[in-house]
């Protein structure tokens, strides 16, 4: 179920729930977000520093927390990434949040987010944090998606055929993000349902063999036999390891090779400058063919 679309004067809250943010980037994403109309607030401790973290554990909650519940939020940004939620989600309480749902945005660490708003059946973006609003031009396609998705236009996507690509048709939920960290809430209540919908997946700086680990881990757990589609998107900040005889992307081939539902290759989202924002949570169509990849929302 997707969440109300925004309005002009409409409040989102940044907030920090995983780790430390230059104070810069909320500055700047504070910027971009009034250009587009929008009242920002921010959370009282989005500019915390305690290691690596933003804040302690009980300032991250009760920063989140305010703004899952406040009524008067309709959207919610995540400041930045790198690690923390798990520290945190099970403390967190999903019930007034159920009650007046609203986007909330962000990728990486914040796929924890994701996976728990997924299994209440609401939609959320997978996109650009504050980092990306700061230093993004504002004509730049990532900002302008993220925009039209708020403000109530769902994008469709077209891109080039890649050689590892398996043709085919299928639709389903897209649920999924990072790899990793999708891997850590495995056999959790965070964990994903996985039956008849699209995975998603991307990751940055994992060696190739913990790659192979943990796609030989959802092969074997039925989740790969489970999903109607694979969209692979990128995989970057790693040395391939030619002792592994594949390359990154060969492995997940490899990993969902017996397997007949379509599979596209090198989708523009992750821990790239070019990372287009998708609707996590909501039914896609996914058409791979020869010439090109098509994803409409």
């Amino acid at each position: 179920m997707r969440c109300p679309f925004l309005k002009p004067a409409d409040e989102i809250r940044i907030v920090s729930p995983s780790g430390a943010i230059n104070p810069k980037y909320i500055d700047g994403a504070i910027k971009t977000l009034e250009s587009w109309g929008l009242n920002v607030t921010e959370g009282q401790f989005a500019r915390s520093e305690y290691g690596r973290f933003a804040g302690t554990k009980e300032q991250r909650i009760a920063d989140l927390q305010q703004a899952l519940d406040d009524s008067s939020v309709k959207a919610i940004m995540c400041s930045r990434g790198g690690y923390g939620i798990a520290q945190i989600i099970d403390k967190l309480n999903f019930t007034k949040f159920a009650h007046k749902p609203k986007w909330l945005i962000g990728f990486s660490d914040i796929t924890i987010l994701h996976n728990a708003i997924s299994n209440l059946g609401f939609a959320s973006i997978h996109g650009i944090m504050a980092k990306q609003l700061t230093e993004l031009a504002p004509d730049s396609e990532q900002l302008i998606k993220l925009k039209d998705i708020l403000f109530g236009k769902f994008p469709v996507y077209t891109v080039s055929a890649n050689p590892l690509n398996r043709q085919g048709k299928t639709s389903g939920k897209l649920v999924g993000g990072n790899l990793s960290v999708l891997m850590a809430m495995r056999g959790s209540q965070f964990d994903l349902d996985y039956r008849d919908n699209i995975l998603f997946l991307e990751d940055i700086a994992e060696k190739p063999y913990h790659v192979d680990r943990m796609m030989q881990n959802l092969r074997f757990s039925g989740v790969l036999s489970q999903i109607s589609g694979l969209v692979v998107g990128q995989f970057s900040d790693y040395d391939e390891d030619p002792l592994m005889m594949q390359t990154v992307l060969e492995i997940i081939r490899d990993a969902v090779s017996e397997y007949n539902y379509p599979v596209c290759f090198n989708f523009p989202a992750g821990h790239v400058d070019y990372n287009l924002p998708l609707i996590l949570g909501v039914s896609v169509n996914l058409e791979v063919d020869s010439v090109s990849s098509k994803l409409v929302f």
